[in-house]
């Protein structure tokens, strides 16, 4: 993906991609000539936006790309993305009147992305040259950490369990020079992370928990925690097959977290980053936990189980109180928690929580700062008492009957588990785009990461 962008070699020459709309046609058809207006006729090309085509024109430049838009600017930030499957393989450039060239560079990265680790290679795609105005290895720093994201999601559970995710986290830390270590199976228990080792005690292969850090010890704690269930029947609860057919998605949040690792790793931003990951498979068996299994966890709370397809929480608790014991400066987790954040806010948008106000508007303004959409939703306390229990400190779902707020519950279960951190925010994020569209190809998808990793670097490095 991040060769999709490229920094023009003079010694190569390229194509010019032109911004064309319905008011400075003819001028751009006159300035290229008349092959070029001549083709454009032809072909019945009238600055429609998302439109491309290629058109020959005079002189050693040979030929050129319009590509429609609004007459004021492009119709999102990286709608430029649409372009990559209309052109042949070349390179290309951006001519002088393209708003936000560098989102626009974003998205035709973004868009040039394919999974094809059991494909045959696709066509060759197009390149397009970076300005020398555009930090190049920033981009590409981000534009990796989407693709290890991607790449995690889209692989199937068969070869990638538990075992594979948490030796993936090891790999990347160890790139950076990191440490840490992995809890495996019943060890678990020995170190005190009940709710992990009960969640995928019932699989054939181990749950474990992976640690790692890297960075200053000195500097300020940063950390990440993602939930890492690589894949999810439901448990005894089990889904149904069209709830189970996405499922190996349910590891996105680990995704995501290793993604926003490796940028702040490439990055070298002056922190002291801490990854935990449970990475365990929701199984069923005759060791599976049940409904109405009451379990223990790190923090101490006695959790009782409403239903075992909402196991996310469960591993999430435990790894954020680990998380937690040290007070972080800033504490993050990302799961694929809840269908009740699709329902209220679709596949595009994902709610994030916190207690923390500056740090609230902090990814507000960075989300639309960099075209990584995401909304605040309330940790609404009066909604605490659906989580009550008869016989244990709390239940892990709602038990209201009528299966209100679904991810504020969710949510506010976790901060049931945050006790010393004060800036913590939880992201509820679906981890898959399932219509393509510019700057997001189908498939697994890197969300808040791109926002996260701009947050970060803001808030430390100065």
């Amino acid at each position: 993906m991040r060769q999709s962008i490229i920094r023009q070699n003079e010694a190569v020459s390229s194509t010019p991609i032109y911004a064309a709309s319905e008011t400075n046609l003819d001028s751009l058809l006159e300035a290229l000539g008349p092959t070029a207006r001549h083709w454009a006729t032809l072909n019945g090309f009238s600055a429609a936006v998302g439109s491309v085509l290629l058109v020959p024109v005079e002189g050693e430049q040979g030929q050129a790309v319009l590509y429609g838009t609004p007459v004021e600017e492009l119709p999102s930030s990286f709608a430029l993305g649409g372009i990559v499957s209309a052109l042949p393989a070349a390179d290309y450039h951006l001519a002088a009147g393209f708003p936000d060239v560098e989102q626009g560079l974003l998205g035709f990265a973004l868009s040039s992305y394919r999974f094809d680790r059991y494909t045959k290679p696709a066509r060759p795609l197009p390149r397009l040259a970076a300005p020398e105005s555009v930090d190049l290895e920033r981009m590409h720093f981000i534009l990796d950490g989407v693709e290890l994201a991607r790449d995690l999601i889209n692989t199937p559970a068969n070869d990638l369990g538990p075992e594979e995710l948490a030796a993936a986290i090891e790999e990347l830390f160890v790139t950076y020079d990191g440490s840490g270590e992995i809890i495996v199976g019943d060890d678990l228990l020995e170190r005190d992370f009940p709710m992990v080792h009960a969640v995928g005690r019932a699989s054939s292969r181990a749950p474990r928990l992976a640690d790692f850090s890297w960075g200053d010890e000195n500097a300020p704690k940063v950390t990440l925690v993602g939930k890492g269930v690589i894949f999810d029947t439901g448990g005894l609860n089990i889904k149904p097959s069209n709830g189970m057919g996405l499922m190996k998605k349910d590891m996105g949040g680990a995704a995501n977290v290793l993604g926003l690792a490796s940028m702040i790793m490439a990055a070298n931003l002056p922190v002291r980053l801490r990854v935990i990951v449970p990475c365990v498979e929701n199984s069923i068996s005759g060791s599976a936990f049940r409904p109405s299994d009451i379990l223990a966890s790190r923090k101490g709370l006695t959790v009782e189980i409403g239903n075992t397809d909402a196991e996310g929480r469960l591993v999430l608790a435990d790894a954020l109180s680990l998380a937690d014991e040290e007070a972080p400066d800033l504490l993050v987790d990302m799961a694929t928690l809840t269908g009740a954040a699709r329902v209220a806010l679709g596949p595009d948008l994902p709610p994030f929580y916190t207690y923390h106000e500056e740090l609230a508007d902090e990814i507000a303004l960075m989300s639309e700062a960099s075209a990584d959409p995401l909304w605040r939703l309330p940790l609404w306390q009066p909604y605490m008492k659906y989580l009550d229990s008869k016989v244990a400190d709390i239940n892990h779902i709602n038990t209201s009957g009528a299966g209100f707020a679904g991810s504020i519950t969710a949510a506010l279960f976790l901060s049931r588990f945050i006790e010393n951190t004060t800036a913590w925010v939880h992201f509820d994020i679906y981890g898959w785009t399932p219509t393509e569209r510019p700057g997001k190809p189908s498939g697994g998808e890197a969300q808040g990461i791109r926002c996260l990793f701009d947050v970060i670097a803001e808030k430390y490095s100065s």
